[in-house]
């Protein structure tokens, strides 16, 4: 299978990439040591035997390189994009726990958790730091207007990002939203970074601007469909299979899709959420609820939209190939989860 041999292929030299550049935050005299420690922890890069649950999947860097190489480049060249984008995705989550006051991620405890606030919002701006640093190791590959331009994707990424999440916190103590606040925010918070995923990977391909354009479209659609999905999981899922509790979202408030869907219909599900926070107890005939108000029809219906737009933009890519086809099964093995 192209998906899982390219992948045994590309992952390792993006782990030593990330070892190499994760180096820098001891700084030249070594005093910084235990900031660097902090980054390998998060990254789950302390424990050799660790695995995705620890280290994360690393979607994104693997996205890019496939990319690169559907594109008609040397894969080898994304590199430093590719530890970049894994880099910028980690001090998103970094700071993302210290806002949301996350306990746990991939399992153990969060960096703030273990270090505290101050240290984990320093490890986290020092990651972003790397990241910015790094990507400028491709023009010892490709001309230097290419990597400008694909810096510049990754400055307005990262902004989309903030975006994002400055949207999601501020849905927190709202009531007043729906569909149409939803977009925006998962925009900025999963779909951004994935289009630069995308249009980085064919920059550095040096291939001509529609295709770049095309797997931009591609990488925007592809995060919209997953989150679309991974909302309708994170209610309906089979808790068994994705790993994830079917109760959390309602729990912690979260503003999903199929929540500002049903908001947005002011029916019984509303009314009871505007009154405070939902018990145990409730989750079950709420989620009930949601579906017989239309949410997880309405749902599904956008994550199969939005599934369709990207592998229509995947196909005006022309991915060519054992990367183009290893890109294919990403996109359907990511669209293909079922509630």
């Amino acid at each position: 299978m192209s998906l899982n041999r390219l992948s045994t292929l590309f992952l390792p030299s993006v782990e030593n990439q990330l070892c190499d550049i994760i180096d820098k935050a001891a700084g030249e005299n070594g005093r910084a040591q235990e900031m660097r420690t902090m980054l390998r922890y998060h990254l789950g890069l302390d424990d050799p035997s660790a695995d995705a649950s620890q280290r994360g999947k690393r979607i994104r860097p693997l996205i890019l390189l496939l990319v690169t190489s559907a594109a008609g480049g040397d894969w080898k060249t994304g590199l430093p994009a590719a530890a970049s984008v894994e880099l910028i995705h980690n001090f998103s989550l970094i700071h993302d726990d210290i806002q949301d006051h996350s306990q746990l991620r991939r399992g153990r405890p969060t960096v703030w958790v273990k270090w505290g606030e101050s240290q984990a919002i320093n490890a986290g701006d020092a990651m972003f730091t790397l990241a910015q640093d790094v990507l400028l190791d491709l023009q010892d590959h490709v001309p230097a207007e290419v990597v400008l331009r694909a810096s510049r994707v990754l400055q307005r990424a990262c902004l989309a990002l903030t975006q994002g999440q400055f949207l999601d916190l501020s849905y927190e103590s709202r009531n007043d939203l729906d569909v149409e606040d939803y977009w925006p925010m998962v925009n900025g918070k999963t779909a951004a970074l994935l289009s630069a995923c995308t249009e980085i990977g064919a920059l550095i391909s040096e291939t001509e601007i529609e295709i770049c354009r095309a797997y931009r479209r591609f990488g925007r659609n592809l995060g919209l469909a997953f989150q679309a999905l991974d909302d309708l999981l994170g209610i309906w899922g089979d808790a068994a299979l994705t790993g994830k509790s079917t109760e959390s979202d309602l729990l912690t408030g979260k503003k999903s899709l199929p929540v500002l869907y049903a908001i947005g219909e002011n029916g019984a599900f509303a009314r009871r959420w505007v009154q405070g926070p939902i018990s145990v107890d409730e989750v079950a005939q709420l989620a009930d609820q949601l579906k017989a108000e239309g949410a997880h029809e309405f749902t599904q219906a956008c994550a199969l939209d939005l599934t369709e737009r990207s592998l229509t933009a995947l196909e005006a890519a022309k991915p060519t190939g054992e990367a183009g086809v290893a890109l294919r099964q990403l996109a359907e093995k990511l669209l293909s989860r079922h509630a």
